[in-house]
């Protein structure tokens, strides 16, 4: 049995039958499991790691320490920031209305990004949960986590927990990832003070919005 690639802040490991195309950047510490195929111009940061079967479309920027699993579709006009888990199956779309054909059904359309194509970003420390659905023009906040198998139509707000097809808010979740609240009934707060009972990390939710604590010099 073949052991995965160990990363090093100073090794960039391609497994050999990975394809990575001219104009690609990948930084230093960064591994390209078996069979990924990454395409003109996408740019991975340090200490990555891309499972196997992924694809990575032209012009996708990824940030340091991403975390792709086996099997991920992450098409063009994507960015993932720093710190983002991508579970296995997760699939990325750029456009709502896609057709493969000119109106008139004689010509193909352009696989490049075009005028029909939304970017979606997938903000620091996120997490999209297995097999989920990612729709286009929006943005996963910043340590936000979506549950397997969701189909995300909205944008989500920073640590906010969603799930379902299509995807609803059910709670919060900390930094560490450990619920801070579940409200799969729908009656979420407006106003609380919650820490996590993982880490011990304090938030603040007022008027739906959650916040970290501002720290005091």
């Amino acid at each position: 049995m073949a052991s995965s690639p160990t990363t090093s802040p100073h090794a960039t490991l391609i497994h050999s039958t990975a394809i990575v195309e001219k104009g690609v950047r990948i930084g230093p510490g960064t591994a390209i499991w078996d069979n990924v195929h990454i395409r003109h111009a996408a740019q991975i940061g340090a200490e990555c790691i891309v499972g196997g079967k992924t694809y990575i479309a032209p012009g996708v920027r990824i940030g340091n320490r991403v975390k792709i699993n086996a099997f991920v579709y992450v098409c063009s006009a994507v960015t993932i920031e720093d710190g983002v888990m991508v579970s296995a199956g997760v699939l990325f779309t750029n456009d709502r209305y896609p057709r493969a054909t000119t109106p008139d059904l004689k010509r193909l359309r352009t696989s490049e990004p075009d005028e029909h194509t939304l970017a979606t970003r997938v903000s620091l420390g996120a997490t999209i949960g297995a097999g989920s659905r990612i729709g286009c023009g929006l943005v996963i906040g910043r340590f936000a986590m979506v549950g397997m198998g969701s189909v995300v139509t909205k944008s989500v707000p920073d640590f906010t927990l969603v799930l379902g097809a299509p995807a609803r808010i059910v709670g919060y979740v900390c930094r560490c990832g450990h619920p801070l609240l579940r409200f799969d009934n729908g009656s979420a707060p407006n106003s609380a003070d919650l820490k996590c009972d993982g880490c011990g990390r304090f938030y603040h939710l007022r008027g739906g919005v959650i916040s970290e604590p501002v720290a005091k010099d």
